[in-house]
């Protein structure tokens, strides 16, 4: 095998060097903006909103715009006169002084009319740099990283800064006229009008809960807690399966796809595998037991109707993540990430205490401390993404020294920063779960006819609770508090509406 002649790699005689390339300003479009700030102070609130002394290319006039809003902000007129005695006498640009160069500045300013424009131009022009710097920090760490930075972090790092970019980089914000809210509340009623259960959020399946909540509300944080075998994570996967089978999306003029009704689901299972979820998802479908298919204990036609159930769900907008111990960053960029692919309606997490908080370098002096920056993660985004967030949690055991087991709001594990950060917090209680775990047993002082009259009293108890699920809404800004009855089919893990008597036809109970 030849070796590679190192000539091959020489500039030809005549190749000229590449050309030197600075980073993308416009001097002229920030000198324009300081002249019409210095003539004109208003020009100066056409532009605060979203523009940054940091936003300058020139430090000068990062010094100027600094100095100049401090003196507005005050109440006291920024001019060259005022300005100069807080600028650095000695300082010479291009054979001027300070003050003869703002003097300059406020000389050749026009108008304020495109105070504006030149105020957006000059932020385009820094995100474009900050692009450029995000770039080479790319490029230096991939080729300086050392062994134990893995790729993937590297990856999720970038795709943060470059959101975080994004979401800077708008000139919206600050106030906006009460008709124009009223516009988009009248939307929204549209909207709700539009869809098949007339709710304004995400219909959850379960008639009586959405009744109370008008459905899962956009940028709302639900938390929905319970002690283990409660059935928290079957409630969540039926309200998922529901929304994302009720889905339905219309391309608008635009090209831009909008939801109509139901909602593409993105699912962080942090406890459970894709696989398990995906199970019971089947389960509830086909009214199959997912344990006894798992244990080969179904007849043919029960398989049969298993798979069946599995065709009909593939094409269900639905996205799991069961990637363990992911941190509250990690999961906000594959959040952002699904956002921008697929656009999805609702967000769910099981569960809030196997998340990490996002900030790996801050040293937190307890778990509260590590659970409100979880919690304050996944409020912002709620409102971020413009999604509800529905995150599942768990209680702590002061519920089981109780006499009456169900939960309350002080039995929430770090309960300050849940309950303060959350829009809703909601308990799933099942009696039938504890009243099959007291089974009376004969005392030794006790007569049979005691014994036999206090199991008969457990036995009735068991039967009228059989089935019987309660969700208890503990929490809600936007609506009334109070208690859903669901009935719980244990075999598939389902949950459906629970059918009293009084809303049985006359004769039939």
């Amino acid at each position: 095998m030849a070796l590679i002649d190192s000539n091959v790699h020489k500039l030809a005689p005549d190749a000229a060097p590449a050309a030197y390339r600075s980073a993308p300003h416009n001097i002229e479009a920030e000198q324009s903006l300081l002249g019409a700030i210095l003539v004109n102070n208003d020009a100066f609130y056409r532009v605060s909103d979203f523009l940054e002394p940091k936003h300058f290319f020139e430090p000068l006039h990062q010094t100027i715009y600094e100095t100049a809003g401090s003196l507005i902000r005050m109440g006291k007129v920024a001019t060259p006169v005022t300005l100069k005695t807080f600028l650095p006498a000695d300082t010479d640009i291009g054979g001027m002084t300070v003050g003869q160069y703002l003097a300059r500045l406020a000389a050749e300013a026009t108008t304020i009319i495109n105070a504006q424009d030149y105020g957006r131009t000059i932020y385009d022009l820094s995100l474009r740099r900050d692009l450029i710097q995000i770039g080479e920090e790319m490029v230096n760490v991939a080729f300086d990283a050392p062994v134990d930075f893995a790729p993937k972090a590297q990856i999720e790092d970038a795709e943060r800064r470059l959101y975080e970019l994004a979401e800077s980089g708008r000139y919206d914000g600050g106030f906006q006229r009460f008709a124009q809210a009223l516009t988009v509340a009248v939307d929204m009623a549209a909207k709700a009008f539009q869809r098949d259960g007339k709710l304004s959020g995400i219909a959850t399946g379960l008639r009586d809960l959405d009744s109370k909540m008008g459905g899962l509300q956009p940028s709302d944080l639900i938390v929905l807690a319970g002690r283990p075998g409660m059935g928290k994570t079957s409630l969540a996967t039926n309200i998922a399966f529901h929304a994302a089978k009720a889905y339905r999306g219309v391309r608008g003029p635009d090209g831009r796809l909008t939801t109509e009704d139901g909602a593409v689901i993105g699912f962080f299972s942090l406890e459970m595998s894709a696989e398990e979820l995906a199970t019971r998802i089947l389960s509830e479908e086909s009214g199959t037991s997912s344990d006894r298919i798992r244990r080969g204990e179904v007849r043919r036609e029960d398989f049969d109707k298993f798979v069946a159930a599995s065709h009909r769900l593939a094409a269900v907008p639905l996205y799991i993540d069961d990637t363990p111990a992911l941190s509250v960053g990690a999961l906000r960029t594959r959040a952002r990430r699904l956002k921008r692919q697929q656009g999805p309606g609702l967000i769910i997490i099981d569960h809030i205490q196997l998340l990490r908080p996002s900030a790996q370098s801050r040293s937190f002096e307890n778990r509260v401390q590590e659970l409100s920056d979880i919690t304050r993660g996944l409020k912002a985004l709620a409102k971020e993404l413009d999604v509800p967030v529905l995150a599942l949690s768990q209680l702590s055991r002061a519920v089981e020294q109780r006499e009456d087991k169900r939960p309350m709001l002080a039995d929430l594990r770090e309960s300050g920063s849940i309950e303060q950060d959350a829009d809703v917090v909601m308990f799933i209680f099942r009696e039938e779960y504890y009243l099959s775990r007291a089974e009376p047993n004969h005392r030794p002082d006790e007569s049979a006819e005691k014994f036999n009259d206090r199991y008969d009293r457990w036995k009735e108890r068991c039967e009228a609770m059989y089935g019987l699920a309660e969700v208890i809404i503990a929490k809600q800004r936007h609506g009334p508090i109070g208690t859903i009855k669901l009935h719980f089919e244990a075999e598939t893990t389902k949950f459906d509406d629970f059918i009293g008597p009084e809303r049985l036809p006359d004769g039939a109970y």
